[in-house]
């Protein structure tokens, strides 16, 4: 059987093996025990998790220069050095607080004495508004990971600061959060100044020895796919609806459907059956995916394919966009701040091979760490059970060590939509 054709036999079982009707009329001895509000946190957004177990919870929204409007979330400790964690693909805020407060990594770093910023890139649940364009509109979805560099980070770390009142905040990003971080560096290179280090889980630049079957897939499909979904009108990648959003509900409650669901996180991103807890799959599959662009997934397919970590290849129109045949690669040696970067032997999206062809290229690396567990994988540096006895006490020195040198901001013009205190 083709990869193909294994993926999609692999998709189609976990649908087919997850979905239950509404009553659950019927008797399930296979049903798992898990705690009714662990059910409710699957259902629950960023703020409604933060406020349900007692922290100090913020909302808000920060325009960017393009007209998109982002979430943007804090567990919030007035005077405290800010933090921001930025998502990876198909993730959201969510991600940092969905588990729980013993095992989220952003109630752990309140409890250390942070003040917590939770990010939302554009097209994902919480940042699907524009100024001009409703998420309908094609031109909507008319970016990729690129502008999130250049657009979103710069209005997110204004914003911050301007609030916090420091004048620089430490950074962490997951997968696609460092990806991200890199564009922000080598296209508007003075935002270096303004962060204190910057932490990357599961780092994602170079894609040359990727082995997640998801990423591998659209690349070698990816001219014409990309093609022929542009023409239907596809624009948004794996878009939620009611028949889905039903299904979520009620996705990995039984010990079948939840080997099942462990079994297409496996495939994505490697396989940890050590790692994953099976009563908190609910809450994973009721926040992911959070949306995405097609136009993402096209460009991440153009890195594997090329080898390269560049900008987006528009073919023969690259000439238009670029002034030259081939798109401009990004500059990583721009990436002046401070970077610790942490990976998993056992990760299929990132791979050591790939992280270190990165570690290569950056400047000023002053922490790089292997987990050396052997089956990690790219959510467990986020979701896995050991992740703070393995990773995340690590990071929280590593963090330490590093004292800001600038406690004052001068951001003028920030424009912000709402903010709600709960």
């Amino acid at each position: 059987m083709s990869l193909s054709s294994s993926l999609k036999f692999l998709i189609w079982a976990f649908f087919l093996g997850l979905f239950q009707l509404e009553t659950n009329a019927f008797f399930n001895p296979f049903q798992l025990a898990i705690p009714s509000g662990l059910l409710e946190d699957a259902q629950l957004n960023t703020i409604q998790l933060i406020s349900k177990y007692g922290y100090p919870a913020e909302n808000y929204t920060v325009q960017s220069d393009d007209g998109y409007l982002l979430g943007l979330f804090r567990i919030a400790r007035p005077g405290a050095l800010p933090v921001l964690l930025v998502h990876g693909l198909l993730d959201s805020s969510d991600t940092w607080v969905m588990m729980g407060p013993a095992s989220s990594l952003g109630y752990m770093l309140y409890e250390q004495g942070y003040d917590v910023w939770m990010a939302n890139v554009r097209g994902n649940t919480y940042s699907k508004r524009h100024v001009r364009y409703s998420a309908e509109d094609s031109d909507f979805w008319n970016f990729s990971f690129h502008e999130m560099g250049v657009f979103d980070l710069p209005a997110i770390i204004d914003f911050v600061l301007m609030q916090s009142g420091f004048g620089q905040l430490h950074y962490i990003g997951h997968s696609q959060g460092s990806t991200i971080f890199w564009i922000l560096a080598s296209e508007r290179p003075k935002y270096m100044e303004k962060i204190v280090m910057m932490q990357a889980l599961a780092p994602v630049a170079f894609l040359t020895h990727c082995r997640s079957p998801i990423v591998n897939l659209v690349a070698s499909q990816n001219t014409a796919v990309a093609s022929f979904l542009s023409a239907a009108g596809y624009n948004e990648f794996l878009p939620g609806n009611s028949v889905i959003d039903q299904f979520k509900r009620f996705a990995c409650r039984d010990i079948i459907s939840s080997s099942v669901c462990q079994s297409l996180f496996f495939t994505l991103f490697g396989f940890d059956g050590q790692q994953v807890n099976q009563t908190m799959l609910p809450i994973v599959v009721g926040h992911t995916p959070a949306g995405a662009s097609m136009r993402q997934m096209h460009h991440y397919g153009q890195l594997r394919n090329s080898g390269k970590f560049q900008q987006f290849d528009y073919g023969l129109l690259n000439f238009l966009h670029y002034g030259s045949l081939s798109p401009p690669p990004y500059e990583l040696e721009k990436v002046k701040a401070k970077v610790a970067i942490y990976s998993a032997k056992n990760d299929w999206l990132a791979p050591p091979e790939d992280v270190d062809m990165l570690f290569n290229r950056l400047p000023n690396v002053v922490e790089k760490y292997l987990v050396p567990n052997e089956n990690f994988n790219h959510f467990d540096l986020v979701w896995g059970r050991d992740a703070k006895r393995i990773l995340w006490y690590r990071m929280l020195r590593v963090m330490q060590s590093v004292v800001p040198y600038s406690f004052h901001n001068d951001i003028d013009g920030i424009t912000t939509v709402f903010v709600n205190r709960f």
